[in-house]
């Protein structure tokens, strides 16, 4: 397993995001495209989040990440929509015109975590690991 280290941690948390721009509007293709890609990568790296895949669709984004365990799935969804809503508005005045509010991404989002360990291979894990105690599946070791 690729497990990620922190000064007082060892994790791997992952998740899986979609997002999409504000009426669904099809902007995310050439310049634009290129410049969301940047900037959540560049975002991404200020906050020790790791891409493990990732899409630039023409009016969403799809992101694999794995997160360090002191950040929210819901904080890291602000950093990376706030800071690449107001670089692109910087970066394409034009775009103010379409999102005259000056809101580029939609509300909300989409999240599921992603893991790599089947709850069958848990349960298995913990039969052979401790000793059987009665049969509660909540146990102490020894």
């Amino acid at each position: 397993m690729d497990y990620r280290y922190g000064s007082h941690t060892v994790f791997k948390i992952q998740y899986h995001f979609v997002f999409v721009t504000e009426y669904r509007y099809q902007v995310l293709q050439g310049d634009i495209g290129l410049k969301v890609r940047e900037l959540v990568l560049q975002t991404c790296n200020a906050f020790s989040i790791e891409i493990l895949k990732g899409v630039v669709s023409k009016d969403h984004v799809h992101l694999v990440i794995s997160a360090p365990p002191n950040m929210a799935p819901s904080e890291t969804m602000r950093r990376i929509k706030g800071r690449s809503s107001a670089k692109l508005f910087e970066s394409f005045p034009d775009l103010k015109k379409r999102y005259w509010g000056h809101h580029f991404w939609a509300r909300g989002y989409f999240c599921v975590t992603s893991r790599d360990v089947t709850e069958e291979i848990i349960k298995e894990y913990l039969e052979h690991h401790f000793e059987v105690k009665g049969d509660d599946n909540f146990r102490t070791e020894g």
